[in-house]
């Protein structure tokens, strides 16, 4: 614990918000959130669209190291997939990831396509989505605190099942699927207080980092 003190560039507090959404079409929503403090040179130099990108790997590269290497993220042209090990025993599948830079806020979103955590009325709805939000207006003091959110919306569970026993999976996938994912991704808004952000293995972004569009 001493060591990872030492090497945490940035605070990191967890905002307590409600666990979860369960609509009557089977669909559940979730969100975690974190308040990110640090100085504010810090975050003049990663609030560019390159290091959204980097974000989105770092979060990648934390799910494969929090699952001790059995969950791998392969990579393809046309979809990004979370496996066990490998194919074919793909977890999710999504479609590949939608950047949206503005001046005060960032957001990479997978659009989930299929898999085997996927009811089969779920494929090709839902997505993944990590958020960073800067404040539009703050003291100018030394130190600023941003917003780092992960969401998954509008995801069918396939281990809820459906008809008579949905309310019994949807129970179910509460106290396993969600529960891992809200550690997991708690885990992971923690980590960030190291600032340690993976170069990207795609860099599609890294050429935007001077575009007016993205944050900067």
């Amino acid at each position: 614990m001493v060591g990872r003190r030492r090497e945490a560039r940035a605070r990191v507090e967890i905002v307590r918000v409600p666990e979860s959404e369960a609509p009557p079409d089977g669909s559940v929503t979730s969100k975690q959130e974190a308040q990110v403090t640090l100085p504010r040179s810090e975050l003049d130099r990663i609030w560019s669209a390159e290091y959204l990108e980097r974000l989105a790997a770092t979060y990648w590269r934390f799910l494969t190291r929090a699952s001790l290497g059995v969950l791998r993220v392969l990579y393809s042209d046309d979809a990004r997939e979370i496996a066990v090990i490998g194919r074919p025993f793909v977890l999710l599948r999504f479609f590949p990831p939608e950047y949206e830079a503005q001046q005060d806020c960032g957001t990479v979103t997978w659009r989930i396509k299929e898999g085997l955590l996927v009811a089969p009325g779920g494929r090709g709805r839902g997505y993944l989505r990590i958020s960073v939000r800067r404040p539009k207006v703050d003291g100018g003091g030394e130190l600023v605190t941003g917003t780092v959110s992960s969401e998954v919306a509008n995801f069918y569970p396939l281990i809820a099942g459906w008809g008579w026993f949905s309310r019994v999976g949807r129970h179910l996938y509460r106290i396993t699927q969600l529960r891992i994912h809200i550690v997991v991704t708690h885990a992971f808004l923690r980590s960030l207080a190291r600032l340690d952000l993976v170069p990207s293995r795609v860099g599609a972004l890294a050429a935007r980092s001077s575009n007016p569009r993205a944050p900067v």
